[in-house]
């Protein structure tokens, strides 16, 4: 039974999620964000916890990154990064369907259809900020 729960459990954290644009409402500087590219690495962290650019720089290179702060700060958006935010509760289920634990943190998402869904296209993977 021990042995079940644990290939359920496992099962469960590592099946990927979806997130719908259209439902799922977050904000950059000025407006609201709109996804206008197929893929995008999506990196959830603090503006509080400290500065952020030189862990995007390796990530954004080659990729689109939408970076979701969770302070709530409120940033233009830099070359291939789009800074977004979001309200409390938005946040929160951010947080818990795709079960970040700890920030900074990171994974792909990739384009499913044309009403805004992206489905979970890695692992998440924690953002290394040490330089």
């Amino acid at each position: 039974m021990i042995a079940a729960a644990f290939a359920y459990f496992n099962y469960k954290y590592s099946q990927y999620k979806f997130i719908n644009f259209k439902e799922t409402i977050l904000y950059t500087k000025s407006q609201l964000f709109v996804p206008e590219k197929d893929r995008y690495i999506v990196v959830i962290y603090s503006s509080h916890m400290g500065n952020i650019d030189k862990a995007l720089v390796p990530l954004q290179r080659k990729n689109s990154v939408l970076a979701i702060d969770l302070y709530q700060q409120r940033r233009a958006a830099e070359g291939n990064v789009t800074f977004a935010t979001a309200g409390t509760n938005t946040l929160l289920k951010i947080i818990h369907r795709f079960h970040i634990r700890e920030v900074p943190s990171y994974f792909m998402i990739k384009k499913q259809n044309d009403h805004g869904r992206y489905k979970q296209d890695s692992k998440i993977y924690l953002l290394d900020t040490v330089q």
